[in-house]
C-alpha cells in the first residue's frame, strides 16, 4: 500500500528505514527510535544562520577530505547493511563527514563527525534531548546546538567514555573552532548578525 499522507500511519507504531523509503508525501519527517517525527520547516531566520555557517564551513574544509551536507539530507545513525533494521533517521541542519566510507546515494550510513542542530520554535525538546542522547549513543563527536534566540552556540564533545561534555556556551565575541575541521574559526558574532 503506497503511504501519501501522515495520516495513514499508526501515531504508535514503530517503523524502519525501509518503510519510511516508501512513503511518499511532501511534509518532511524523521525516524527517532522508530518513532515518527514530523518536522517543522524551517523560518527565514533559521535559513539565514543555517547558511553563514554553511560558507564559514564550506571554505574552512577546501583542502580536507570532509565533506559538508544540509538538510533534507538523510543520516542514519546506526550503519547497517539491512534497511528493515534500522530505527533512527535523522535531518540534521548540517553534518559533517570524515569517513567518506560512510556515504552512500541515500545519505550516510553510520555517525556523522560533526552536527548541527539550530533550534526552531517547537524543535527544542527534540533537539536538546531526544536527538542528544540519539547523537550521543550513535558516537558523533560533536554536537553543536545553535540557538537563535540566545544568539548562543552550545558545542558538546564525547569523551573517551563516550558521554558528551558541555563546553562553556560561545556567545558574540566568542570564535568556535574544532579539531574535526582544524582551520575553521566560526565567529558567533557574525552567526547572529541581524
Amino acid at each position: 500500500m503506497v503511504i501519501t499522507s501522515l495520516d495513514q500511519l499508526d501515531p504508535n507504531g514503530t517503523y524502519t528505514y525501509a518503510d519510511y523509503l516508501l512513503w511518499q508525501f511532501s511534509e518532511r519527517v524523521e525516524l527517532l527510535r522508530g518513532k515518527v517525527r514530523q518536522m517543522a520547516a524551517p523560518n527565514r531566520r533559521h535559513q539565514v544562520i543555517s547558511r553563514r555557517l554553511q560558507y564559514v564551513i564550506m571554505t574552512a574544509l577546501l583542502k580536507s577530505p570532509c565533506e559538508l551536507y544540509d538538510a533534507p539530507f538523510d543520516v542514519r545513525l546506526t550503519r547497517m547493511r539491512n534497511d528493515k533494521e534500522v530505527k533512527t533517521v535523522v535531518q540534521p541542519d548540517l553534518c559533517v563527514i570524515c569517513d567518506l566510507s560512510k556515504l552512500d546515494d541515500r545519505g550516510c550510513n553510520g555517525a556523522p563527525d560533526l552536527i548541527i542542530e539550530i533550534l526552531s520554535p517547537g524543535n527544542s525538546r527534540t533537539e536538546m534531548k531526544d536527538k542528544f542522547e540519539l547523537y550521543q549513543e550513535a558516537g558523533v563527536l560533536e554536537y553543536w546546538i545553535v540557538s537563535p534566540i540566545e544568539k548562543t552556540i552550545q558545542v558538546w564533545k564525547l569523551n573517551e567514555q563516550g558521554i558528551y561534555i558541555g563546553l562553556q556556551p560561545k556567545v558574540e565575541g566568542d570564535i568556535v573552532t574544532t579539531p574535526i575541521i582544524p582551520n575553521l574559526a566560526v565567529d558567533v558574532t557574525e552567526v547572529f548578525l541581524d
